[in-house]
């Protein structure tokens, strides 16, 4: 195959689809063992004591706040690997027709030249 300008564009755009594959492929093997294998892994409980001042008065959060607060953080926690694996998966839809395009053209033109 002879060099050229086009030639150095396929390969170039064929190894970015690749890479943008891989990327996504990663990101959503990570998202999945963090979902299925380890669902606890994006929660943070802060537990305080609860406090009082000289008059009586609770300082802080009571306990119903911290739980509603550990809630609030359990669903953020949800919805970020929702966006997650969205994101993943904008990678594998954008990736992977731009890596077989060019590739399947780079066969074809590989192809020819043998027929010639």
């Amino acid at each position: 195959m002879k060099f050229s300008l086009r030639t150095m564009y396929l390969y170039l755009f064929s190894f970015l689809g690749l890479l943008i594959v891989v990327i996504g492929a990663i990101r959503l093997i990570n998202v999945g063992f963090r979902t299925f294998f380890f669902p606890d892994i994006d929660t943070y409980e802060y537990v305080s004591t609860p406090r009082y001042d000289e008059q009586g008065k609770l300082i802080g959060e009571t306990e119903e706040e911290q739980k509603a607060r550990i809630e609030a953080d359990r669903i953020n926690a949800m919805r970020q690997r929702q966006r997650e694996f969205i994101e993943a998966i904008s990678f594998l839809l954008v990736g992977a027709p731009l890596y077989v395009y060019h590739w399947k053209t780079i066969q074809q033109d590989v192809a020819k030249e043998r027929r010639e």
